[in-house]
Parts: structure tokens; sequence; C-alpha cells
């Protein structure tokens, strides 16, 4: 998977309008939420698109944002394990609460676009707090997920994709898709957070 990560502030010599040199301000958890964020989205985007290229159909808009939205949980979490023990527990909370929130954003902005307004942001958030429950016992360690924690998102899916018979959609998430996820998720969590 080549995804090209945004990872970098802009970093132009600011002047103030007295002609001294401004400094950067110090970045916050909120703006590295934002770019961990956006780059997720990219992410989950491309899963989707690889899935597609590999002849997984997906018969409506909703199976496709569902799909999406199964993606995004999956990444968000990989994330906050990722960075368990690493940042503080304040920092972490931060951290999550600002990346869900940034992706609720785009998931309504999109959701609005596909099926027209509606309260988009409510349902995304449900699932996100629904699948932090769902992963809480799944294994994960240095290695990444453990076999449980990559079988739920290749099952969760699976029974999106139900209905066009989609039979190995189990085993090409967990064996293709989650590998091919992880290795820029977790670059992107090392240049964007420093860990």
């Amino acid at each position: 998977m080549a995804i090209r990560l945004k990872t970098k502030w802009h970093k132009t010599k600011r002047v103030s309008t007295k002609g001294k040199r401004n400094r950067a301000r110090p970045r916050t958890m909120e703006d590295r939420a934002g770019v961990v964020a956006f780059n997720i989205w990219k992410i989950a985007l491309q899963t989707f698109k690889n899935m597609e290229q590999e002849n997984f159909r997906f018969a409506t808009d909703d199976q496709a944002m569902d799909t999406l939205t199964e993606v995004i949980a999956f990444l968000v979490q990989i994330t906050d394990r990722t960075v368990y023990g690493k940042v503080s527990e304040e920092d972490r909370t931060k951290l999550v609460n600002a990346i869900a929130m940034h992706l609720a954003r785009t998931m309504e902005n999109n959701q609005d676009d596909f099926a027209g307004s509606g309260d988009h942001r409510e349902r995304f958030v449900n699932t996100l707090n629904q699948r932090f429950a769902d992963y809480a016992d799944c294994e994960y360690n240095d290695d990444g997920p453990g076999y449980a924690f990559k079988r739920y998102l290749g099952q969760k899916v699976s029974e999106i994709l139900a209905e066009t018979d989609n039979k190995w959609v189990i085993e090409h998430v967990m064996e293709i898709e989650i590998p091919q996820a992880i290795k820029p998720l977790k670059q992107l969590i090392h240049s964007a957070l420093g860990i």
C-alpha cells in the first residue's frame, strides 16, 4: 500500500507586524490528533480501495461507509494501544478523543454527500464507542494486534458484505489489509507523536 502520509507542519518563517520573527507555538496533543486522524482516514480509504481492486463488491454506499467505519475504529484502537504507556493518561485521553472527533466530522461530511443530511456523526461515534468495548479483551503486544483482534475486524467487514457473498473477506482482511494498514499507521504515530 503506497500511501503518502502527511506528518509535517508547514515551516515558514513568520514575521510579526512589528518586523520580529514569531516563534512557532508548540504543537498540542489536539494538533497532533488532527494529523493522525487525517491520515487514519487516508489509510482506511486506501484499504477500502484495495478491497475493491481485489473484487470485493460493495453493493451500496452504506456498505462502503460501514466498512470505512469498521476500519477506522480498528485503526483508532491500534493507535490507542500503541500510545498506551508511552504518553501520560491525560495526553492519551486527549489524543484519542480528538482523533475520534476529527474523524466524526470527516465521516459526517462524507455521509452528508452520499446519503444527505442526517445524524451521521452520532452513529459513527456510537460505533467507535462500541468497538472500544468490543476490542477491550483482545490481545495487543509489541508485535501488534493478536489473532482475535484481527479476526474481529474481518468478521465485522464480513457481516457488512454478507449479502454480496464475499466468502473470503475475513481471511483477506486479516492476512492482507491489516498488515498493509498497520505499517503506515505505526510510521505515522512515530512521526506525529515522536514515540
